[in-house]
Order: structure tokens, then C-alpha cells, then sequence
């Protein structure tokens, strides 16, 4: 049964939250990302994507994790940041967009440091509001991971509603509209070319730098994501070994 990733995400949330408090199952781990990142690893996500490398902390977040405030998240971000180098900092793992009051405190701080946040989402939560909220934060860049390049790709790849999907897009519009750094990221394992240049033509629409930055993703095969597949009956059309990704997807 297909869900709605909205009312799924207020679930997700008493679950993940409390007050300011928010629930990590890792605090901090180096990276090669984005040419070097700190990132802190957060529990719960309001889709069910099959090609998610995240296992128990998105499928389990009543049992997996522990609640950090935001000044804790800091300070084990800057502190990995400091010891590999790193400038930039970012929450992964599942959707850090849940919990809002846990994410704007922590880019409070941020913004008080020298690094840059990138803040990896689905989008479906930043409406205009959401979006002019975060334009407060200098230190911010947002990254809306698009699941699929239409509808029927991203009902068949997160087992939530088609339309849903609409509410990526309109993340990206929103962002841009409230003045916030933004790029698209689409994953493609599962798109025939032609998907993805209608997909480049929708992004086009709402501003021309969308379709020229958007970035490339696709499905890297651990040995749980491979069994989701499986168990999905999805086979991607293109998809990488984890020691053999290509250096331009890092």
C-alpha cells in the first residue's frame, strides 16, 4: 500500500524527537564526499526507498540510536572536522529536515564557525515556510535528492504516492525563491535516458541553473541493498560496486 510521506514524517518525528533533542546512531565519522566532509549520522526518514543504504536506523528508530541535543552534534562534528581537515559538515543517514527546532539550532552554531553545512534531503518537507527559515543560516547549501525523474519513478522506487514527488520539485522552488543555495541530485539506476532529459526540461521550468547543475546519483550495491532490490523485484539499469565507484560520484 503506497503511504504519504507527509503524515508518514509526523510519525517518524514523535519518534525521533524530543523537544530539541534529536536521534543519531552515529556522531560523527570523515569522508571522502563532497572532497572531504564530517558527518553525523541521524535515525528516521519519511520514505522507503528501495536503493537506501540506511538498514535498521530508518526501518527501526524506535530501537536504533540515542537522543543528542544540537550543541553535542556540534561539537562532534567540528571536533572530526578539525582532525581530518575537513571545512564542510553535514547530517546523513536519513532525513535530517526532520525535527526542525534540533536542525536550526545546530545551524545556529554553524553559522558561528569557519564551515559550511550541507544539508542532504528528500525535500518533501520544505515548503515555503521551511525554506524561509533555513535562508536565515549564511553557512547553509541544500541538496534535494529527487527519487526518480517522474511520478511512476518515485512511487515505484519509495512506495509513497506519486504526487509526491511534486513536493521535491516545489522544494527546489521554494529554496530558490527564498534565496537559498541549492542544487538537484536525481537518481538514475532506474531511468531510461529519455526519463532524464524530460526530468532536465521540468528543472529547466522552474530555473534554468537547476538543469544545468543537477548531479548525477545512482545505486551502490552493499550487500543489504542488494537484497532490498531483490526482495523489490527492481533491477537497476546502471549501478556501482561500493570499492568501484567512480571518482566523478564522490
Amino acid at each position: 500500500m503506497l503511504f504519504d510521506p507527509l503524515k508518514l514524517a509526523q510519525e517518524i518525528e514523535g519518534i525521533v524527537t524530543e523537544g530539541i533533542l534529536r536521534k543519531y546512531y552515529r556522531t560523527s565519522r570523515p569522508g571522502q564526499w563532497y572532497g572531504g566532509i564530517a558527518t553525523a549520522d541521524c535515525c528516521g526518514c519519511c520514505l522507503k526507498c528501495v536503493f537506501c543504504w540506511s538498514k535498521a536506523p530508518r526501518d527501526d528508530p524506535e530501537r536504533i540510536g540515542k537522543f543528542y541535543s544540537p550543541e553535542h552534534i556540534f561539537h562532534e562534528l567540528i571536533g572530526c572536522a578539525e582532525k581530518f581537515g575537513y571545512d564542510q559538515l553535514r547530517v546523513s543517514g536519513n532525513e535530517p529536515t526532520i525535527g526542525r527546532e534540533h536542525l536550526f539550532r545546530l545551524l545556529e552554531l554553524i553559522d558561528q564557525s569557519h564551515c559550511k553545512f550541507i544539508l542532504e534531503s528528500n525535500g518533501v518537507f520544505i515548503d515555503s515556510e521551511y525554506a524561509r527559515q533555513l535562508s536565515k543560516f549564511k553557512c547553509i547549501h541544500v541538496r534535494i535528492s529527487l527519487k526518480g525523474t517522474n511520478r511512476e519513478e518515485f512511487s515505484l522506487l519509495t512506495k509513497a504516492i506519486p504526487e509526491a514527488f511534486d513536493l521535491q520539485l516545489n522544494a527546489l522552488k521554494n529554496l530558490l525563491d527564498s534565496g537559498v543555495s541549492c542544487h538537484p541530485a536525481a537518481m538514475l539506476s532506474f531511468s531510461p535516458k529519455k526519463n532524464f532529459e524530460a526530468l532536465k526540461e521540468k528543472l529547466h521550468e522552474i530555473d534554468a541553473s537547476l538543469a544545468r547543475e543537477v548531479e548525477e546519483e545512482y545505486v551502490f550495491l552493499y550487500p543489504h541493498v542488494v537484497d532490498r532490490l531483490n526482495e523489490a523485484g527492481i533491477k537497476p539499469l546502471v549501478a556501482y560496486r561500493p570499492d568501484k565507484i567512480p571518482k566523478e560520484l564522490v
